[in-house]
């Protein structure tokens, strides 16, 4: 999907510009806004606790969102026109990095396919800020990232405070820290729109389901590593989360 930007607009208020983030600000992640109560079945029992659909839809959810904020860090690293915009991409190069090895690591261990694509959804995000240029590139991937950072809290919190699976509650742990981390570099920027983004935040348009959710892996393909560029490795934001543990808590 992509999102064109004359759909998504732009304004301009006291000389600055904003993004107007209609039609932008859907739920950055497949179930979001999902309250099924199958939500809560036991699909597996592992070594480190049950895991629920809801578990398992976590660790998806957290690898989509970097498989579409990496490839965007890179680009405001690279595109971006202010140091504080050139610092928010490392941050969220480094985080996404981070939180992806910890989701291969527990994919392995609790057996979860992971995707290779974010949704379409996630792609048409990428595809409205790689269209923008200069300041308009700043301000559009700044307001789109700051209202999905903020909308995935209250999902981060349901899992952590539900959870009985000890590895599903520590890549929580570290989504919470780093999604914190990302907003807080973010709105260092000086671009984010706070009324239209807790506007969007709290009233998202709904999307069909497919839209939201990305596409399988074709079957043998190789899991997608999101790299961190050398001289990276060691930014200090969040740390990983622990490696896996045998002991169930």
């Amino acid at each position: 999907m992509r999102i064109s930007r004359s759909t998504a607009g732009t304004a301009f208020v006291g000389g600055a510009m904003i993004l107007t983030l209609t039609a932008l600000a859907y739920p950055t992640m497949l179930g979001v806004q999902n309250t099924s109560t199958k939500q809560d079945r036991v699909v597996a029992n592992t070594n480190y606790g049950p895991l629920t659909e809801s578990d398992r839809d976590f660790v998806v959810k957290v690898r989509a969102a970097g498989l579409w904020e990496h490839p965007l860090g890179l680009l405001a690293m690279e595109r971006g026109t202010t140091p504080e915009m050139k610092e928010a991409g490392e941050h969220l190069v480094v985080g996404h990095g981070r939180l992806d090895a910890s989701c291969r690591k527990i994919s392995l261990e609790l057996g979860i396919t992971l995707p290779n694509q974010a949704s379409p959804q996630q792609q048409g995000f990428v595809e409205t800020v790689k269209s923008a240029g200069g300041k308009e590139f700043d301000s559009t991937a700044v307001n789109i990232m700051r209202v999905t950072h903020g909308q995935i809290f209250p999902a981060i919190a349901n899992i952590r405070a539900n959870t009985r699976n000890t590895l599903v509650r520590q890549l929580a742990d570290q989504a919470n820290d780093t999604v914190l981390d990302h907003i807080t570099v973010l709105e260092k920027t000086g671009l984010v729109n706070h009324e239209q983004v807790n506007f969007q935040q709290t009233s998202p348009p709904k999307m069909p389901r497919e839209q939201v959710t990305p596409p399988a892996p074709q079957a043998g393909a190789p899991v997608l590593v999101l790299e961190i560029p050398k001289g990276l490795e060691d930014l200090n934001t969040v740390s990983p989360a622990p490696s896996p543990s045998s002991t169930v808590r």
